[in-house]
């Protein structure tokens, strides 16, 4: 007996940080980067975690309850009341980087719970799965939005307002990003935090730019349905300018935000927690892949190219 399911990347286009203040935000899913979960039989006695990528392999007794890929298994065998569990191996790959703002923890685990709850031929809808993997995000990032889980279980564009009922959107005209991986590791459970200790010091200033945003958010969204995706260059680059005013851009990502303007990108910002991770870029489809390179001789360590639809 085997069951695999497996869960794609996500991008943020407009709002992060704000959305964490119940501001909207735009994500879509990135499907060149998946998280990838098998789940089989074991012949030896327990659960044995193979996730070469982390450099884990371990029986999951040996690993701490609030372990990322451990509180998964345990919070589903809970919801399960599952008291004699079976004997597993479950092997976990992964092609979106770690620490990106790619969505890869939310990626792993929508992934894992969709294909431990097949095996134990348990089914739950797309809402349970978003809500089992939401609280898994709570136990690492402290105070997440939300939107990573959302957008990686639904796999459909999101706009996502932090407790109001989820709003999935079509894309009008097709447009392409390239994003680009500083190759810097950043928690966003870091930049999360400092924010709010800012926010606590100057709620007002801080209340004013997220309004900004949340404006941005909006027409990013009304341009995006009404096939004009062409204005949001102008949007990136004003909400980029604000996330640099909450502290949350770095020299990485400003070089890398530069380098796509100077080669031609219609906007550029950074994209997720911050402070190293990903940047993305609109680009016209025929000048992706000299925006591409401009990046890489920037430092970018990957890129991608995507087209939204």
């Amino acid at each position: 007996m085997n069951a695999f399911a497996s869960a794609p990347g996500k991008v943020i286009l407009f709002g992060e940080h704000a959305v964490v203040y119940n501001r909207p935000a735009l994500a879509v899913p990135v499907t060149q980067v998946h998280a990838d979960v098998e789940v089989l039989d074991s012949p030896r006695a327990g659960i044995f975690i193979n996730a070469p990528g982390i450099d884990l392999h371990a029986e999951l007794n040996s690993l701490p309850p609030d372990h990322p890929i451990a509180s998964v298994i345990l919070k589903l065998f809970q919801r399960f009341e599952i008291s004699q569990r079976p004997d597993l191996d479950i092997n976990i790959s992964s092609t979106i980087p770690v620490a990106s703002g790619l969505g890869s923890g939310a990626a792993v685990s929508v992934a894992l719970i969709r294909s431990l709850s097949s095996f134990l031929f348990r089914s739950l809808t797309d809402d349970e799965v978003n809500m089992l993997a939401f609280e898994i995000e709570k136990l690492h990032h402290g105070t997440p939005s939300g939107i990573d889980n959302t957008v990686i279980t639904y796999n459909k564009p999101v706009y996502f307002i932090k407790g109001q009922p989820i709003e999935t959107f079509k894309v009008g005209k097709p447009f392409t990003i390239v994003i680009g991986d500083t190759g810097v590791s950043a928690l966003t459970k870091e930049s999360v935090g400092d924010v709010r200790r800012l926010w606590l010091r100057d709620t007002a200033n801080f209340e004013n730019c997220f309004n900004e945003i949340a404006q941005i958010a909006l027409i990013a969204r009304r341009s995006i349905e009404h096939g004009k995706p062409e204005l949001l260059g102008e949007l990136m680059d004003h909400n980029h300018a604000l996330l640099q005013g909450l502290t949350v851009s770095s020299p990485e990502l400003d070089k890398l935000v530069d380098a796509a303007r100077n080669a031609g990108a219609l906007g550029a910002k950074l994209s997720g927690g911050g402070r190293g991770g990903n940047m993305i870029a609109l680009v016209e489809q025929e000048k992706a892949e000299s925006v591409a390179n401009a990046l890489i001789s920037a430092g970018a360590k990957r890129t991608i190219i995507t087209e939204i639809k």
